[in-house]
């Protein structure tokens, strides 16, 4: 800080420092003249000039501190005249001043600690603190990764950042093949592993919306996530009366479910058999179906009665009531709205709500979502890694990945928010591969922007920068605009190259013309002129080395540098692509956490003893406490990060 205000303040007004003091020192020397005419005087000043000028300290003579001043002030005067009407000359950058970045360009950006980046490139990489010393260099952690496919995204970005492991982490895993690569290696080193699996539910953890379910918003905030993600793309933009009356019928029904059902039926099946069990009669409109005196029932009341169905009164003559009447109730008034809705209407409604939500109708799915072990509010607190496998062929069930990481963005940011102090006490990076076939997450453009402050960052990683488009439309630029690095490992999309090319800009090349004329009287002459020329074209980017990538960060030359090289990071050994006997067997480690009791602190539980004679319990019961996850062969100098 200092050394910044040295060069600002004090090294620029140096030269008019002498200036003061050669302009005193002429004053001097002009004073101790002996003539008495003032031209002889002047000329006896510049012959004693030298007597004055060899004493280095100033005179505080008040005339020759006057007459340095106003020397001093002269040419400052002069000095600012001529910047001012000075012509502007860029020297080599007249068309452009795009160039390469350097070492000397990224270091203030780099830890010195290697484990704390983001791995970036071979030679780049971004400090994870987001608060360094000097504000000037802080920068989110939102990186944007595009490459075609066979580029390398996963070997050269996404693996070396998991083996970093300094981080809870949330990553798309199309076919799987990042668990079964690298869980191995995060569970050996504390981390908690969660994976919901898509393309094979027996082998996914259970996941209930539901359980995340804390306020009416968040009722609002699932039912948006569930509309946005089973709308086919090609009846996207019609009519808006049946999706708004759709998300009417499904928050009455979702609140209903949550304030009113018992704990086992606070699930997605819930809601799907309550529209299955809501009838509508066209030519009958004051029918009612058993959901319709569910909510007579929860507006109205009901009161207690006796064994003969006559309702008990206190001693004062008033109404005992076994559930009292809830006219404000949210689900209620939600459902009040619904009603409005004639009996044609209503029917289209519930038959749009039913094929909606047939997927739920698989037994698979059914059983996925009956109950939670996903405990996504934990990931800030504690090192997890949470894997999200989706099939990158079929995108039938992409819509509850996209559900859960729409939830779990905003218990994220609301835990830290309400309990953290502004910040989640582990950092959590989402690392979402994949991104166009993930669903779209609503309101993504404005978490990405809000994230950084509370510890979440987001690494959206493309084929092309149109896939974003397609899914984002108009907000695609602001998801693009808050991801402060940008990482091209390869492609050949045109729209992607031509927005590439345009932003790492123009250099200024010299370009030298050969002229030759031929005849009786033959001449040859040879001209150089400058002009601007992108640091790289179109064709050069499709073209670009294999092994090349680029690499831009807000505020910093462009880098094109070498991709990183994997097999160089030190923990690459405890990869299942070093040593097969590293993979992560997914069927055991669902079997070992169907076995294990989990008791959180705030539930209530009974206990009971059971004595059996020792002789009579079977072998296999202490199976369970003979087998541990550390008799397995695996290397056991893995060195937490």
């Amino acid at each position: 800080m200092i050394t910044d205000k040295i060069k600002k303040y004090v090294i620029p007004n140096l030269p008019y420092a002498m200036m003061f003091w050669f302009f005193s020192k002429c004053g001097e020397a002009y004073r101790f003249s002996t003539e008495s005419d003032t031209l002889r005087k002047l000329m006896d000043a510049v012959a004693n000039l030298n007597t004055a000028l060899s004493k280095p300290l100033p005179s505080l003579d008040p005339f020759d501190l006057c007459v340095g001043l106003v020397g001093a002030a002269a040419v400052y005067a002069i000095v600012l005249y001529k910047k001012k009407n000075a012509k502007k000359w860029r020297k080599d950058i007249e068309y452009g001043s795009a160039r390469w970045g350097t070492k000397k360009d990224i270091e203030p950006y780099v830890d010195p600690v290697p484990e704390k980046n983001v791995i970036l490139t071979a030679t780049e990489s971004l400090m994870l603190d987001g608060r360094p010393k000097n504000p000037k260099y802080a920068r989110n952690k939102n990186v944007l990764i595009v490459g075609g496919s066979g580029s390398g995204k996963t070997r050269f970005f996404l693996k070396p950042n998991l083996m970093q492991m300094h981080s809870s982490y949330c990553i798309t895993d199309p076919k799987g093949s990042i668990l079964v690569e690298c869980g191995k290696m995060l569970q050996k080193n504390g981390y908690e592993i969660k994976v919901l699996n898509t393309i094979d539910f027996k082998k996914s953890m259970h996941y209930n919306p539901f359980a995340y379910i804390r306020s009416e918003k968040d009722i609002l905030k699932l039912v948006t996530a569930l509309i946005a993600n089973t709308t086919p793309a090609d009846q996207k933009g019609g009519d808006p009366f049946w999706t708004k009356s759709e998300t009417l019928l499904y928050c009455a029904l979702i609140g209903y479910i949550h304030y009113e059902a018992a704990e086992e039926e606070k699930n997605m099946n819930s809601l799907v058999e309550m529209i299955n069990s809501m009838e509508v009669r066209e030519e009958d409109e004051t029918y009612k179906n058993a959901v319709d005196y569910l909510f007579d029932g929860l507006e109205n009341g009901i009161p207690l009665v006796d064994k003969d169905g006559n309702t008990i009164l206190d001693e004062n003559g008033n109404t005992v009531w076994e559930s009292p009447p809830q006219p404000q109730h949210f689900a209620v008034r939600q459902y009040k709205k619904y009603l409005l809705a004639a009996g044609k209407t209503a029917k289209s409604i519930l038959i749009s709500c039913g094929s909606r939500l047939a997927t739920f109708d698989i037994k698979e799915v059914r059983d996925l979502v009956a109950y939670d072990e996903m405990e996504l509010d934990t990931i800030g607190d504690r090192k997890t890694a949470l894997f999200i496998i989706i099939s990158d062929t079929d995108d039938s069930f992409s819509f509850i990945a996209a559900l859960m990481y729409s939830q779990l963005f905003n218990l994220l940011c609301d835990h830290a928010d309400n309990d953290c102090g502004g910040r989640l006490p582990v950092h959590v990076r989402f690392l979402l591969d994949e991104f166009a076939n993930i669903g779209q997450i609503p309101k993504f453009d404005k978490l990405i922007a809000t994230i950084r402050s509370r510890e979440i960052s987001a690494c959206v990683i493309l084929q092309a920068q149109s896939q974003l488009k397609s899914v984002y439309k108009d907000n695609a630029e602001t998801i693009i605009g808050n991801c402060d690095t940008v990482l091209f490992l390869g492609g050949k999309e045109k729209t992607t190259l031509k927005d590439l090319s345009e932003s790492l800009g123009k250099e200024t090349v010299y370009m030298l013309t050969n002229n030759v004329s031929k005849g009786q009287s033959p001449s040859y002459s040879q001209n150089t002129q400058k002009l601007g020329k992108e640091l790289m074209s179109i064709d050069e980017l499709s073209v670009m080395d294999g092994g090349k990538c680029i690499m831009q960060l807000r505020g910093v030359r462009p880098f094109l540098s070498e991709k990183f090289d994997i097999t160089k990071h030190k923990n690459y050994r405890y990869l299942s692509d070093a040593n097969p006997k590293n993979a992560f067997n997914i069927e055991k480690f669902l079997e070992k956490k169907q076995h294990k009791l989990k008791i959180r602190p705030d539930e209530e539980y009974e206990f009971f003893e059971y004595a059996q004679p020792e002789d009579e319990i079977p072998e296999e019961a202490f199976d369970d406490f003979t087998d541990n996850d550390n008799s397995e062969e695996y290397p056991e100098d893995l060195e937490p990060v």
